[in-house]
């Protein structure tokens, strides 16, 4: 029995010195007594003496790396980490913890500062290769990250780049402290500080899904973070709650704040309202670990303990490195202008380097001469590395976070992929889908009308959209091909078409049943849908960084109406548009965006296919030439509008049919997926069938016809029926553009030319005109109407320029429709 004296003083050391521990909100007793264990015994803290050399080793290259640089650049923005120069070992720490337990395969993700040490000293990325980017070289480009990236010169380029301290890379190597070899994968991130977040927790999914690590004891993730973003921005929330969900869990994230106590120029006390930057994590009852940064020993606590809960519980735990910045936002910044008494501070106090040598030094655990030998050592490797980057080559392929080896080939430019299939298995895949479960499972009356409608469909040789949709994820699944449809409702459908999920409606009423997955019992391969959290960004983000690791699957994310897609307009913008320009990193990922005007107002009508448009990388006034693959290996991303059920289909199929990987947009129906005129026959679906670019009116006469109308989606039908009504269809012929961008020029000018007697052509839309395809394909037509003998232009017909995108007002949404439908339709 310990005295009490001698019980307040042990409670002292272990919570009212270094180290702050908060966990009393879990209401699990076994689990705060497994915490208390480890910071209530004495010496707990204690390091050996060899692992105090080692800390002392990490933190000397730590802290000459950014010396050295600030050297070599002094005017150079870099990021640096000094003031928390104690990550390095940190992380280190937790990397040789895990790697003890079995993690082989690390995810990190991280805002800038420190970034450039991390990648070194960390992840242990050739100095060479990272001082090259401080060169003001060309890059050069002979290598597999560049295929897939050629210009519309046919020249290979790595595009645009990112600043150094952006960049990511994937590096296989082997543990110091354990032998076993590991993966570490730092993802790519933007400025906007966590909005890499669920991208790793994405990643990491993939990979522990595909190697069938359920528990998540081979892969985890790290994430960085700072203050003031941790704190401040809403994807850190959106993403601690996927953490426990069945399809988005990643077993357990380990994430290191990085606690300046400053956010660029902004004071804590006007940049959160709760006590700690770190309060979000209590949401999921994750365990919180303040911790001195200038205390390097209790910090490799913090860290062991750490990675021992992450092994144990397999649940998230923060680490709140409280530091400081030793200069300003970047090292240009003068911080004094706005914190003075801060920084008078922080220009007296001693770097934790100096602090810890001079306290091993007084301990005898290392000499003078030794701590000396250890700064000329890493020295003398950085100046190596120095010279050495003088003759380098910048390469792109040396930042490749998600490399897909032996994926890449040369061999795209074949005639346009056939994504028919076999009837047979048409049919198999539709059967399946259209077939009542298990007779042990009760059916709700709606869905048993739902799959004999769908029986009835099949009988007449049709598919609906929701068939053609699930024979393209089924013949997929029947290729060997995994595919994955994630978002709100989508295993439902949000208009209730899909039901790719069915629960029994007896019993206990939760048993559910998948028939796609039980279409082929053989293959090893299954099809993952799952209804997500109410997110965009967090879920977008997510579904990307799983799309990155395995180009050999189809990943898609569905927006319950698309015009929710802007919540996740940042992973859009920095990342899907771009990352391959950037980042030379490819993905295959599928949106999938309900769009149409059908009087539901300003928020359930239009899914801003203009933004799309407007970040695509073609030239409007430069044609593009090759076939389909060609075209769409230069492109950045696709952008389409499918107008039949065939089409999807084939659209869906061709995402995954090529040696390279392109983002892929669909503006997706509402009312047409049960609409009976939008329909499509087996037939076109069939071998030797592909997806068209265009579809042509074919009703129309050549001869007769005097005014050419082009579209795209839901608009068609409505064109289609009144241009019936009005008894015009010897005058007006109308085409469907199917694929916006690329844009299929060549077969404008195919239809332009077929219909010789027509002297107008006008674009028709249901957007306003400042809105949806009018702004992109009018120079395009343009562009492809350049030889033309007739003098054409492109008129526009279509609700004109809003700030809303619809009317909330039913009978002015049908009078607006009348209105572009006339307007169209007349001679």
């Amino acid at each position: 029995m310990l005295p009490l004296g001698e019980i307040v003083d042990r409670l002292h050391r272990a919570y009212c010195e270094h180290i702050g521990v908060e966990f009393m909100f879990i209401n699990e007793r076994d689990v705060c007594d497994w915490i208390r264990s480890k910071f209530e015994p004495p010496e707990v803290f204690k390091l050996s003496e060899k692992d105090q050399r080692i800390l002392l080793a990490r933190l000397v290259r730590s802290t000459l790396f950014e010396s050295f640089l600030a050297t070599k650049w002094p005017s150079e923005k870099r990021f640096g980490l000094e003031g928390c120069e104690v990550l390095i070992p940190a992380l280190k720490h937790i990397i040789d913890v895990s790697s003890e337990s079995g993690v082989d395969y690390f995810v990190m993700g991280m805002p800038h500062r420190g970034r450039l040490n991390v990648l070194a000293n960390v992840a242990r990325q050739p100095l060479d290769q990272i001082l090259c980017e401080f060169q003001p070289t060309k890059p050069k480009s002979n290598d597999e990250a560049t295929v897939g990236s050629k210009s519309k010169h046919g020249d290979e380029h790595e595009g645009s780049g990112d600043v150094k301290y952006h960049l990511g890379m994937s590096l296989e190597r082997s543990n110091h402290a354990t032998g076993k070899e590991m993966t570490i994968s730092i993802v790519a991130n933007p400025s906007h500080l966590e909005a890499c977040d669920p991208v790793v927790q994405g990643k990491t999914r993939a990979e522990q899904y595909y190697r069938g690590d359920k528990n998540g004891d081979h892969a985890m993730s790290i994430l960085l973070h700072g203050d003031a973003a941790f704190a401040g921005q809403g994807v850190v929330y959106e993403t601690f709650h996927l953490s426990d969900l069945p399809d988005y869990s990643t077993h357990g994230t380990i994430h290191v704040v990085v606690n300046n106590q400053i956010g660029f120029t902004t004071d804590p006390r006007v940049a959160r309202s709760s006590p700690y930057c770190t309060d979000v994590a209590k949401v999921t009852n994750a365990p919180i670990f303040h911790v001195n940064a200038d205390h390097p020993e209790a910090v490799m606590h913090v860290c062991q303990v750490a990675a021992e809960w992450r092994h144990k519980y397999h649940k998230d735990v923060v680490i709140d490195l409280v530091c400081y910045r030793r200069f300003g936002h970047n090292e240009a910044d003068q911080p004094k202008y706005t914190q003075p008494k801060m920084y008078s501070v922080i220009d007296r106090h001693p770097p934790v380097l100096d602090q810890y040598s001079k306290k091993l030094i007084e301990q005898g655990i290392v000499t003078e001469t030794e701590y000396k030998a250890e700064r000329t050592k890493y020295g003398k490797i950085c100046n190596n590395a120095y010279d050495k980057a003088e003759g380098e080559t910048r390469s792109m392929s040396h930042w490749l976070d998600s490399p897909w080896k032996g994926f890449f080939s040369d061999n795209y430019k074949a005639e346009p992929n056939r994504t028919g299939v076999a009837m047979e298995t048409l049919q198999h895949i539709g059967n399946a889908v259209s077939s009542l479960p298990p007779p042990d499972f009760t059916v709700h009356s709606g869905i048993s009308r739902m799959l004999k409608g769908r029986r009835n469909l099949l009988e007449s040789k049709q598919v609906d959209w929701a068939l053609a949709e699930a024979m393209a994820f089924g013949s997929l699944l029947g290729d060997g091909c995994h595919v994955r449809l994630s978002g709100q409702d989508v295993e439902r459908g949000t208009f209730s078409h899909r039901h790719h999920v069915i629960h029994d409606q007896g019993g206990d009423q939760t048993g559910t049943y998948c028939p796609i997955n039980n279409l082929f019992p053989e293959k090893e391969v299954e099809y993952t849908v799952c209804n997500s959290s109410l997110s965009e960004f967090a879920i977008l983000g997510f579904e990307l960084g799983f799309s990155m690791h395995n180009p050999k699957a189809l990943v898609c994310w569905e927006a319950q109406f698309g015009d929710f897609h802007n919540n996740a307009q940042c992973i859009i913008d920095q990342f899907i548009s771009c990352g391959q320009e950037k980042w030379v990193r490819q993905t295959g990922i599928v949106l999938l965006l309900p769009h149409g005007y059908e009087g539901m107002g300003p928020e359930h009508s239009s899914a801003r296919l203009e933004r799309f448009l407007q970040l695509c990388s073609d030239d409007p006034d430069s044609e593009q030439v090759g076939n389909e693959a060609e075209i769409l290996h230069d492109c950045n991303m696709q952008v389409v509008n499918c107008s039949t059920p065939a089409n999807f289909f084939h659209v869906l199929r061709r995402q995954v049919a090529y040696p390279f990987r392109k983002p892929l947009v669909v503006m997706t129906p509402k009312s047409l997926l049960r609409l009976p005129a939008a329909q499509s026959s087996l037939d076109e679906m069939l071998p030797g069938t592909c997806f068209q670019w265009l579809l042509p009116d074919n009703k129309a006469d050549p001869n007769t016809v005097k005014k050419l109308l082009f579209c795209s989606g839901k608009v068609y039908y409505d064109l289609l029926k009144k241009r019936d009504e009005l008894g015009r269809t010897e005058q007006i012929a109308i085409a469907r553009i199917e694929q916006l961008s690329p844009f299929p020029y060549d077969l404008v000018k195919q239809e332009v030319k077929r219909f010789h007697g027509a002297n107008e052509i006008t674009w028709a839309q249901e957007e306003p005109k400042n809105a949806g395809g009018w702004t992109y394909v009018q120079p395009r037509i343009t562009t492809a109407l350049t030889h033309e003998e007739r003098e054409l232009s492109v008129r526009y017909a279509g609700r004109p320029t809003a700030a809303a995108t619809a009317t909330g007002n039913k009978l002015s949404h049908q009078e607006e429709q009348t209105a572009l439908l006339n307007d169209a339709l007349t001679l």
